[in-house]
């Protein structure tokens, strides 16, 4: 009987050594003795949590403005440079808070600001990745999102990184609510009525299909004419193009990057353009500026996108002020 108990043991710690010894990608481990939770990132990879990390860095203006909707500011570490830019963020008051802004940092300038998980959108940024976790930096990676879903997945997954899963279900509750809001209004606009329009960006390959402005021209109930023509995002979009999408208006670009870019003779190059005058947005001066903080918007903040567009095609029934910011976090 005693050698029957001896061999049952050894099997039970066999079977113990193998189901740990299973594969996994994963992330720095935690102590064995701590509380842990997992998160597995977009590209599969695991990673161990102990606590909720309480230094935490992205590197994207949409992530920062996510984290903001999920947390108190104390927990990050640093945020983008972009963050306090008028002109692009909806969130300046916030980001007078950190005294830590980055643009592009280096593996080198990552690590010394001793962050216990960085989160990295996948593009450019993604390729820091191996590298951050070489060093033993705890690395999730996100979607650089191309749609409002992504976006959604996007809090999804930051949140549960975080360890803040309620406060990122709120915020796309939050969001769903006020989408509801728009479409109750766009609704009511007959087919016949409805606009096109095209965005001129300094960024002359975005705009077209597949991307989040298409998303939003969606949700808006307008037309994307570079996605109705056919080009999709990453494809510029020619002159002769534009005149035969012919849309009902032209989205302008406000932003000079602090006065380093001309964006008034890249206006010019559209507005005053003799081969372009026959277009109705131009002969009729349909020409709106929309607020890019909102439109360009990767985060929650997209529906004040989905708002301002409406704005810009419909009118006043769909105004908003600056500066419009959802949050889970209680004041």
């Amino acid at each position: 009987m005693q050698r029957r108990i001896g061999l049952a043991i050894c099997l039970f710690c066999l079977l113990l050594v193998l189901g740990a010894c299973g594969e996994r990608k994963t992330g720095p481990a935690a102590q064995s003795d701590a509380p842990v939770y997992e998160v597995t990132d977009i590209r599969g990879y695991t990673t161990q949590l102990a606590a909720k990390p309480q230094r935490i860095l992205t590197l994207s203006l949409g992530t920062d403005e996510i984290l903001l909707g999920l947390m108190e500011p104390e927990r990050i570490a640093a945020v983008n440079q972009l963050l306090d830019d008028p002109v692009n963020s909806n969130v300046t008051a916030l980001a007078s808070r950190f005294s830590r802004k980055l643009s592009n940092p280096s593996v080198e300038e990552i690590a010394a600001l001793q962050p216990e998980l960085v989160i990295l959108p996948d593009w450019g940024e993604a390729a820091k990745a191996d590298a951050l976790r070489d060093l033993g930096i705890r690395v999730v990676v996100c979607y650089g999102a191309k749609s409002v879903d992504e976006i959604k997945a996007n809090i999804r997954l930051i949140a549960q990184a975080v360890g803040e899963e309620e406060r990122g279900s709120s915020l796309i509750a939050q969001m769903d609510s006020k989408l509801a809001e728009i479409a109750a209004k766009t609704e009511a606009i007959p087919s016949a009525e409805r606009k096109s329009v095209v965005l001129l960006s300094v960024m002359s390959t975005y705009g077209g299909s597949g991307c989040v402005f298409d998303d939003v021209c969606r949700l808006a109930a307008v037309c994307n004419g570079r996605a109705a023509a056919g080009i999709p995002n990453g494809q510029p979009m020619g002159k002769e193009e534009l005149v035969k999408i012919d849309p009902d208006i032209l989205l302008l670009p406000t932003y000079n990057n602090h006065g380093s870019f001309d964006v008034e003779g890249f206006r010019r190059s559209y507005l005053e353009d003799p081969s372009l005058q026959t277009m109705r947005a131009i002969r009729l001066r349909n020409l709106k500026e929309p607020r890019e903080s909102y439109i360009y918007n990767d985060s929650q903040d997209v529906v004040f996108g989905v708002q301002e567009l409406a704005c810009m095609a419909y009118g006043s029934a769909f105004a908003q002020p600056d500066g419009e910011h959802l949050t889970a976090v209680q004041p």
